[in-house]
């Protein structure tokens, strides 16, 4: 007879991207990892355990950290990956960082309107300023 529940960790397990969710359905709060079983002999754990924080990120967040890990943290290599500017890049990056709570911060003072950073983007695409301007410009 063939166990359907061996065949059901089977198929959770060829598909990688079928990803648990976040945060409780019911009240909205970080669900907490209780639980964790080998696939192969059945054992099974039960206690609080740290989530991986990298494990919430999508495919293409997921992706998009490789590329950056791999390149040492060249940014012109992430820019390469995405086939965008470099400007866009970093926003993409920065956006990252922002979703893994690494937001370092910096913003000590009232962000600039969408509008006024765009511009400055815009500028430091053109070559007419440089990233150390562009960086003080929209911080």
């Amino acid at each position: 007879m063939h166990d359907m529940r061996h065949n059901h960790h089977v198929n959770h397990h060829d598909n990688p991207e079928r990803r648990p969710p976040h945060d409780c359905p019911v009240c909205g709060e970080t669900l907490a990892l209780t639980r964790l079983s080998c696939q192969t002999c059945g054992t099974e754990l039960s206690g609080l355990f740290s989530a991986c924080e990298f494990c919430a990120l999508n495919a293409d967040d997921r992706a998009l950290l490789r590329v950056f890990l791999t390149s040492r943290g060249n940014m012109k290599d992430l820019q390469s990956y995405l086939g965008v500017s470099y400007p866009t890049a970093r926003l993409r990056f920065d956006a990252l960082l922002t979703k893994l709570s690494l937001d370092p911060g910096r913003h000590t003072t009232p962000d600039p309107s969408r509008g006024d950073r765009l511009d400055v983007l815009q500028k430091l695409a053109r070559g007419e300023i440089n990233v150390d301007e562009a960086q003080t410009q929209l911080h």
